[in-house]
């Protein structure tokens, strides 16, 4: 039985600007199954966020393949790419880029609104689930702005699973909270993973990569670290 979600192959990323050749990615190769909880760590410039904007389907690679479930998605058209990730991947920013002008329930509702397969009533119920998940009901009515940061990121979390993606993708999900918040929201992480969603987060903090059961090293592009995290995240 295959239980490979994600399967990247010599995937390489080149930005080109005028004469000059950067090669973000090299050679990315790895396989991520169902239920993993992955971590990708590595210091700043190292093409780890370039790396989860190719999983994300936002951006394409410059050559390798890329294996989402059965289907490659190495070379699809853009229309395809923006519908796989409207249903299969769930993003969470560091940022948390919720609409200022519209309530919570909007905010989480919204990339449902773009999903031909769903109805108002299947839109208004995944919406209250996923709040309920991230215990945020009680503020469905209240915009942005009336939230703190680690409700807004609580917010966010329940936007990026309400469509019951097939992976969760964090990027530096815990960059703009202070420490309480922060582990609130890795809490929360946890618990995600604990009920069968896949993630795969990149950050740059020690502590949150820990809360992952695997984590993958980046450097210059490469991968250079690959490993489980039991015996570590026991001794925390």
């Amino acid at each position: 039985m295959n239980n490979a979600l994600i399967k990247l192959e010599n995937l390489q990323k080149i930005f080109f600007t005028e004469e000059v050749e950067t090669h973000a990615l090299s050679e990315i190769s790895l396989t991520i199954n169902k239920g993993e909880y992955v971590s990708i760590a590595g210091p700043s410039g190292c093409g780890k966020s370039t790396l989860l904007s190719l999983l994300g389907l936002l951006d394409t690679a410059s050559a390798g393949k890329y294996m989402l479930g059965n289907q490659d998605v190495s070379n699809i058209a853009k229309r395809e790419r923006a519908r796989i990730r409207n249903q299969e991947i769930g993003f969470i920013f560091q940022s948390f880029n919720l609409i200022s002008d519209l309530d919570v329930e909007e905010n989480v509702e919204l990339p449902l609104t773009y999903r031909k397969d769903l109805n108002k009533n299947q839109r208004k119920q995944l919406v209250k689930d996923a709040l309920a998940k991230v215990d945020m009901v009680h503020r469905s009515k209240h915009y942005p702005a009336q939230l703190s940061g680690g409700q807004q990121q609580r917010v966010a979390v329940a936007r990026a699973i309400a469509g019951k993606p097939a992976i969760l993708l964090a990027d530096e999900p815990t960059g703009n909270l202070d420490t309480k918040n922060a582990e609130a929201v890795m809490d929360l992480l946890d618990k995600l993973h604990a009920e069968g969603t896949t993630i795969c987060m990149v950050t740059h903090d020690p502590r949150s990569a820990l809360r992952s059961k695997r984590k993958i090293e980046v450097l210059d592009g490469r991968v250079v670290s690959d490993k489980t995290l039991a015996r570590e995240q026991a001794a925390l």
